[in-house]
């Protein structure tokens, strides 16, 4: 199991050095009209995970995998309230730990990530959550998608998360054809600055769970109705535009 997870790590990290094809002129337009008004559709770019720090944003993303939002944050504060550092979550019985997220779902994997995550946190990074996208997905538990959350919202640095939100309105935007979460990474990163690329995935979460939903997206709402290539089209065509096939990326 190690060494498949091993070499799916690997392979991220070399489809992440290929460049991206340069969009066409259209696709570079109407990127940047969707970037403007996301901005002024949604002021301030949130992250929904309650955290006061990397540490505890990087143990709720973890959790996040295939949970909401609104659940994690019911979970984690009694988790940090028993394991407030990554050292003494790193020492915790697993068994309590699984009790303890057990409504997030996947709970005996979830508890064991976080474990490993705590240990090599301190064993191996000093007891400080690391910066670069290179480390944070050595953790256990840790993806392309949780280590770009952590750059953007922690540390404030470029980082561009593709969950499943970013993934299906990219598609049905006509941002990206991709279905995989790395190439529809890279993708974007070559079509915003990067000093927007957090921004932009926050927001575009956002406008996913508020106006674009997967399986019902009230495009009579959506402010990119006269842009969006897929307005128009069937709610089935429409779904299946959004990539359900794709599996969620941590």
């Amino acid at each position: 199991m190690f060494g498949i997870m091993a070499a799916k790590k690997a392979s991220a990290k070399k489809v992440a050095k290929k460049p991206a094809k340069k969009a066409p002129k259209k696709i570079v337009d109407r990127s940047a009209v969707i970037l403007e008004r996301l901005k002024v559709i949604y002021p301030v770019a949130i992250c929904e995970l309650t955290h006061e720090n990397a540490f505890q944003l990087l143990a709720a993303t973890i959790l996040s995998a295939q949970c909401t939002d609104a659940r994690v944050n019911m979970v984690t504060p009694a988790l940090f309230a028993e394991f407030p550092t990554a050292e003494k979550l790193a020492q915790a019985n697993v068994q309590r730990v699984e009790e303890l997220v057990r409504s997030t779902g996947f709970y005996q994997t979830k508890a064991k990530n976080l474990i490993g995550m705590a240990s090599a946190v301190m064993t191996r990074f000093g007891g400080e959550v690391p910066r670069e996208v290179e480390d944070l997905i050595t953790l256990p538990g840790v993806g392309r998608k949780t280590a770009n959350v952590l750059r953007s919202v922690v540390f404030d640095l470029p980082g561009l998360a593709v969950d499943t939100h970013v993934g299906r309105l990219s598609r049905r935007l006509g941002l990206t054809v991709e279905e995989d979460p790395v190439k529809v990474e890279y993708e974007l990163n070559a079509l915003f600055p990067p000093q927007d690329w957090g921004g932009f995935s926050l927001r575009l979460i956002l406008h996913g769970r508020r106006v674009c939903d997967a399986k019902k997206p009230a495009c009579h709402l959506c402010e990119f109705s006269d842009i969006c290539p897929s307005s128009e089209l069937p709610r089935a065509q429409m779904a299946k535009s959004a990539g359900s096939r794709s599996k969620k990326n941590r």
